[in-house]
């Protein structure tokens, strides 16, 4: 792998990313019109153009933003056509298949319209938008698990196991584990040989991000107060600093606050920084939030890393991920009227 040149187109591409100064600029507009003005004097200005035409105010962001992160995947993807280190990227980017099949799952679920659902789609994976349009017109959630059966798509292989349990208790969950469950399973299979160096990264990536998965999970299981040995099935083995055992012992203690102290410990005890009265009134979106942003730190840490390695664009993935998440949500703030410090204390700076 000639990671000299592909690592320079890579860096150019990351030289394009807005900066602290102009992402900050960006949350003090006082309207959209002004917010997508100011957007046009950036990268972003050509696919805010295309989408222009046939949208209008925040559609008009969200579609720019989605089709701008599509094509940028794309092209990292293509730096490595043909190549090994091509299944390396595609680990990474097949994320956004469970993403994309949660999406579709839940969007059945609440009866959502299909043009709702389809704007919740980013097609960065295998599944390209027009798979993921003929899903989102099926039925129901039987419909979408039996279309990609059909399709022969691996990820109906846990959905069609699970699918009985599903409509007998109706809860996602039953579906969602088990999706995640062969994502990372499989995942882990091709990275066989750890002595490679491009598989450290990206093994230590994907490690990692099972560990976010269990603790997420966990701290669900304490809100819910589930005993017994049936939460062993609901993690996730194979995480870097937390084996199913320690996470098992840490639901055994019963409560967050206990759990968050133990953790102090791990690469996770950031999570003793949240403010007590979060922790013990169980607010978990404020735990998650804090969760993703040291998964995205963790992956564009990466740039720091070997310069002839697939390190480079994977940091890269993480941070045009991180930096369209930072628009999105300035834009609804904007919509909202959020006060321009609450703004900024939601975004990820990296």
């Amino acid at each position: 792998m000639e990671y000299g040149y592909v690592n320079a187109r890579v860096k150019g591409m990351k030289s394009r990313l807005l900066t602290t100064h102009e992402l900050n600029d960006l949350t003090n507009k006082p309207d959209l019109d002004a917010f997508i003005s100011a957007l046009e004097d950036t990268a972003y200005r050509e696919e805010l153009q295309k989408a222009g035409i046939e949208f209008s105010g925040l559609e008009r962001i969200e579609v720019a933003l989605r089709r701008d992160l599509i094509r940028a995947f794309q092209k990292v993807l293509s730096l490595f056509a043909g190549e090994r280190e091509e299944i390396y990227i595609r680990i990474i980017l097949n994320r956004w298949d469970i993403q994309n099949i949660k999406t579709l799952l839940r969007g059945k679920k609440i009866n959502a319209p299909t043009n709702e659902i389809r704007d919740c789609l980013v097609p960065a994976g295998d599944l390209d938008m027009a798979a993921l349009l003929e899903l989102s017109k099926q039925p129901d959630i039987r419909g979408i698990i039996d279309l990609l059966a059909t399709w022969r798509i691996d990820y109906s292989r846990p959905l069609t196991r699970n699918l009985p349990a599903y409509l007998d208790s109706r809860d996602l969950s039953v579906l969602e584990l088990p999706l995640d469950r062969y994502y990372y399973e499989h995942a882990l299979s091709l990275l066989d040989n750890p002595e490679i160096y491009d598989q450290q990264i990206i093994l230590e990536m994907i490690t990692t991000e099972i560990d976010i998965t269990n603790i997420r999970t966990l701290l669900r299981i304490l809100r819910e107060r589930m005993h017994g040995d049936e939460i062993r099935d609901f993690l996730i083995d194979g995480g870097r600093y937390l084996s199913i055992e320690r996470l098992f012992d840490l639901a055994s203690l019963g409560n967050m606050e206990d759990v968050v102290k133990e953790l102090s410990t791990t690469p996770y005890g950031f999570l003793g920084d949240i403010q007590p009265e979060c922790i013990s009134a169980g607010r978990i979106s404020v735990m998650e939030r804090e969760l993703e942003r040291f998964m995205i730190e963790k992956g564009c840490k990466n740039f720091l890393r070997e310069p002839l390695s697939i390190a480079i664009p994977v940091a890269y993935i993480w941070a045009k991920q991180n930096e369209v998440t930072n628009l999105r949500i300035i834009a609804h703030s904007i919509i909202g009227d959020v006060p321009e410090t609450e703004m900024r204390r939601a975004l990820s700076y990296v």
